[in-house]
């Protein structure tokens, strides 16, 4: 199978009418916004929760949040394979492959998002002291994350698959194949991973959103998820020891 998904106009037949090409069109939106409510949905209102009160939203205990959290991933990622198994696709159309090349490249993804994160920062930090008085920061990650525990290991190693092949790959893809653009692609995939961020702040939030956007302009250009999720990993691991 080709590894470009088919557009909704190939995926009918040639002589399908414009009825059956727009209802075609309507469900995979339809399918997107679940997949996208069901993974995100509650990262998102617990982000906007703590963004607005200053503190985190958490009923469980730090190591139940962290199987509850793995519990969400797996369930999404389910979720994801079977919305694509309903077109005979898997998750490799999608762009996850392996080789010992996709490794260097991603570590090399990672140096580059990295050093664009950092002049991001800057900049936003720059221009929010010039525009605001006062700091508007939100929770640090160890008040959003408490001290982790080794459950939190195998959450870490899932993070990476859950947040890229979704957010990224199955979100760009499905929105490239929809609308005809990689630039509107891009941009809706980097602003659904930037509301569920709220909960670091207006300029933490906005800062990371640069690493967002190396990621999103290196998977329009390649179609490749390994190397993104191997950057994001090297990030998630990093930060992870730092709270421990």
């Amino acid at each position: 199978m080709s590894d470009e998904l088919a557009t909704v106009q190939e995926a009918l037949p040639i002589d399908a009418p414009p009825e059956r090409i727009t209802e075609s069109k309507r469900y995979r939106w339809f399918e997107v916004i679940l997949v996208l409510l069901v993974s995100f949905g509650n990262s998102l209102f617990g982000s906007l929760f703590a963004l607005a009160n200053g503190r985190g939203l958490s009923p469980y205990s730090p190591d139940s949040r962290w199987t509850m959290g793995i519990l969400q991933e797996l369930t999404s990622l389910l979720l994801l394979v079977y919305v694509l198994s309903r077109r005979r696709m898997r998750l490799g159309d999608l762009g996850l492959r392996w080789s010992f090349g996709e490794l260097g490249t991603g570590l090399a993804v990672a140096v580059v998002s990295y050093l664009t994160y950092a002049a991001g920062y800057i900049l936003v930090h720059s221009l929010h002291g010039v525009f605001f008085s006062s700091s508007t920061s939100g929770l640090t990650p160890l008040q959003a994350f408490g001290h982790p525990s080794i459950i939190a290991i195998p959450f870490i190693l899932l993070n990476p698959f859950f947040e890229e092949l979704i957010v990224r790959a199955y979100l760009m893809t499905e929105v490239r194949n929809l609308t005809g653009s990689w630039t509107l692609s891009a941009a809706l995939s980097i602003l659904v991973q930037f509301s569920y961020h709220l909960y670091y702040g207006w300029e933490r939030a906005i800062s990371v959103s640069f690493l967002f956007l190396v990621f999103s302009i290196y998977y329009a250009r390649t179609r490749k998820a390994t190397p993104i999720i191997i950057a994001h990993g090297v990030f998630d691991i990093l930060a992870m020891a730092r709270l421990w």
